[in-house]
């Protein structure tokens, strides 16, 4: 492991901490919250993960001189959204899957209208950690609305939402990459995007620097759920706690399947050099982190 290598996993490593400790008291004890809709959320929000798109708000913001803790607000509300959308689409109506993160899903342990109302309630509590940036670390306003505004748009019927719903109708037989590219983009790429745009509008960004970092998060998002097609076929179980040839047991077309495994491999490569050629040409000061984390998801075996 090289010096850069082993610098990128501590950084990730280091922040997944600082992620999870936020995120354990993301949601207030003295709220009278029934004790099975707690324990089902918390079963979720701490069942372990990469925490990679807090960690691109933590990044995002820190390169542009942000401070991390008037981020980490951002940072746990993007987490709370991507384990929603993964209670969710676990759930017998959707993926139905047993096991997500190497345990068995929300619904399999409280049941699946418990596993639907934690959902809901994590999907909401975001946009109350998002208000917290503002009213316990003082970043302006105008920059909370603008994050409150992109979440909704991203994570809704434009983004997140917009790529399931494509993707549950696309089961019914998707004959275009071009279908598919849409469904990755929206149901990965929108949340990466919105992550590193959180982290530039807490940190002051400019509409250049947005800019920079949308293009920058489009194409590693694609990235990243192309090389999560490939590690469905060839990836071990163990690492990526959920079963293996999952997609091609419900019969989903993938990147593999339209292109094959090695020019799919070719194309994580390409978007990941795309990605990076965003930043290095953009005037975002200090941009090394996030050109670490690109590479390291690149390489990612699980």
């Amino acid at each position: 492991m090289n010096n850069t290598t082993s610098t990128i996993h501590t950084y990730i490593a280091s922040h997944a901490e600082l992620v999870e400790a936020a995120l354990r008291q993301s949601l207030p004890t003295e709220w009278e919250v029934p004790a099975s809709l707690r324990e089902s959320m918390d079963y979720s929000l701490m069942a372990g993960g990469k925490r990679l798109r807090p960690i691109m708000v933590l990044a995002a913001a820190e390169s542009l001189g942000g401070s991390l803790e008037s981020a980490m607000p951002v940072a746990t509300a993007i987490e709370l959204v991507h384990t929603y959308s993964l209670v969710h689409d676990d759930l017998p109506a959707m993926d139905n899957d047993d096991y997500r993160r190497g345990k068995l899903t929300n619904h399999k342990v409280y049941g699946e209208a418990m596993a639907i109302l934690a959902g809901d309630a994590l999907l909401t509590h975001a946009f109350f950690c998002v208000a917290q940036s503002h009213k316990k670390f003082g970043v302006p306003a105008e920059r909370v609305l603008a994050i409150s505004e992109e979440l909704a748009v991203f994570a809704g019927a434009r983004g997140m939402v917009g790529g399931q719903a494509a993707d549950m109708l696309g089961e019914q037989g998707i004959t275009k990459l071009e279908e598919l590219t849409y469904i990755h983009t929206h149901k990965t790429s929108d949340l990466i995007v919105f992550s590193l745009r959180a982290g530039g509008h807490v940190a002051g960004a400019s509409e250049a620097q947005l800019e920079a970092l949308s293009e920058f998060g489009h194409a590693l998002g694609l990235a990243f759920q192309i090389q999560d097609d490939i590690l469905d076929i060839i990836g071990d179980e163990a690492k990526l706690g959920k079963p293996v040839k999952s997609d091609e047991k419900q019969q989903k077309v993938t990147f593999p399947y339209f292109i094959g495994m090695e020019a799919s491999e070719q194309k994580v490569q390409e978007l990941t050099n795309q990605a990076k050629d965003a930043l290095i040409r953009s005037n975002i000061p200090n941009p090394e982190r996030l050109l670490q984390i690109a590479d390291y998801l690149m390489k990612r075996d699980h």
